[in-house]
């Protein structure tokens, strides 16, 4: 089975090796002639249009920016609805919004192409090392047929009904993460303003009811100041962009998600958009005068 991946970043080109790794051949096309060059001396085979990636593709996966770009990609003149065969499947692991990807789908399965939204969580580290999260939309039958090829790039791979569920299960994450970020911010200013010794303050509540994986990924970053990213600010501002979008689209009021929405744009306004969104931090140092 050849497989097509297009969206080869911080995420995408990770994940690639991965599939190389459990055996599967891979077709290639980036913009970028560093990446063709590294994952073609991976094993991976590069050609020069979407069209004829699809062409020689089986299954086709988009790890891309946002919904235009996934959009163009898929369905723009170029693009790969005009060279996949029937019976080809997309997998868009893009974080994007539900609604388009419904859009997407019924575009594709007018020519007979499957298509899933998967998108992930879990940032680059567990790209790296092939275990972060799927949570995919679609048809049964596509799902199990393309769940072994999910499955070699993620630790959890969850079908969470029809197309477009995956991407509102991923909004849903992403509100989670954010708030969270958000809670551990605050609190460790608090604690910083108090005189407590933060990395204790770590120590003592990770092992409780606050304790989550988001505490464990990031306050060590935030207390050793590292805000290298794994997911960046300016992405997950994204994220929270298309939920807002869904919200108003469906009239889901949703305050608290609005609240941390406006602390990244800030955060973003301040340069720090490249920053790892654990850096939510700088925001809630910056109110209250202090400096973990």
């Amino acid at each position: 089975m050849k497989i097509g991946f297009v969206g080869l970043g911080i995420m995408g080109k990770p994940m690639s090796k991965n599939l190389m790794k459990a055996g599967y051949d891979l077709v290639i096309s980036s913009s970028k002639p560093e990446t063709n060059k590294e994952l073609g001396e991976h094993g991976a085979e590069v050609v020069d249009t979407y069209i004829d990636l699809a062409a020689k593709s089986d299954v086709i996966i988009t790890m891309l920016p946002n919904s235009p770009e996934v959009k163009e990609v898929t369905l723009a003149d170029g693009g790969l609805i005009q060279g996949a065969k029937p019976g080809t499947v997309i997998i868009d692991m893009s974080s994007i919004a539900p609604i388009a990807s419904q859009e997407i789908g019924k575009e594709l399965k007018k020519k007979d192409i499957g298509f899933l939204d998967a998108p992930v969580s879990g940032g680059e580290p567990k790209a790296i090392d092939g275990t972060i999260s799927v949570m995919a939309g679609g048809d049964q039958d596509v799902f199990d047929k393309c769940f072994p090829i999910m499955e070699a790039m993620a630790g959890s791979v969850v079908r969470t009904g029809e197309v477009g569920s995956g991407n509102s299960t991923k909004l849903a994450n992403q509100i989670i993460v954010a708030l969270n970020l958000a809670a551990v911010s605050e609190a460790f200013v608090l604690t910083e303003k108090m005189g407590v010794d933060n990395q204790l303050v770590y120590n003592a509540i990770r092992g409780g009811l606050a304790g989550s994986n988001v505490l464990d990924a990031k306050a060590p970053m935030m207390l050793d100041r590292n805000f290298d990213p794994g997911f960046k600010i300016d992405l997950h501002l994204k994220d929270l962009n298309n939920v807002m979008e869904t919200s108003t689209d469906i009239d889901v009021p949703l305050p608290l998600t609005a609240s941390i929405r406006e602390t990244l744009k800030a955060l973003t306004a301040d340069g720090n958009g490249e920053d790892d969104h654990a850096a939510i931090l700088k925001h809630y140092e910056k109110l209250a005068n202090v400096r973990i």
